[in-house]
């Protein structure tokens, strides 16, 4: 596995793959997240996500458009699937998800997909909230998830 670090607004994120984004990482007590045994860092890997999300955080890019490989179970792509139809600037509710993807019932499932999303940002779960309007959950913290929904104006 490939690595190399991406300052941004929120701090270093970790971008990792062999060939193609696998992950994205966030930082770990502000700090950046180390790599796993065995990963090698290459600054020269995933230009075109750098270049991207250094659009996004400036406010000039509202979708992105790259070559992602996410691992993951069959629904949890499907969630994915999903999460990237949310606009920039909007948000949707985990029961907006479930109904979506024609399972109005899957719709703890899909949180726990929704928790599991190997390209935060990219794959925009920061855009989904709870039934009640509130942040729930989000890997990177509810101050990142919040800081995102602050840089979308929602």
């Amino acid at each position: 596995m490939r690595y190399r670090y991406f300052h941004s607004k929120v701090g270093p994120l970790m971008l990792a793959g062999n060939t193609k984004l696998e992950f994205i990482h966030f930082p770990v007590c502000g700090k950046k997240k180390m790599p796993e045994i065995g990963w090698i860092e290459d600054n020269s890997i995933f230009q075109e996500a750098v270049f991207q999300l250094t659009e996004y955080f400036e406010g000039r890019l509202r979708q992105f458009s790259l070559d992602l490989q996410p691992n993951g179970t069959d629904f949890q792509k499907t969630v994915w699937q999903a999460l990237v139809t949310i606009p920039y600037g909007t948000t949707a509710t985990y029961a907006d998800i479930a109904e979506q993807i024609n399972n109005p019932k899957a719709f703890r499932a899909v949180g726990l997909a929704n928790r599991s999303n190997p390209i935060p940002i990219i794959i925009p779960c920061h855009r989904v909230i709870g039934k009640n309007g509130k942040l729930t959950g989000f890997a990177g913290g509810l101050d990142i998830k919040q800081a995102l929904l602050d840089l979308e104006n929602v």
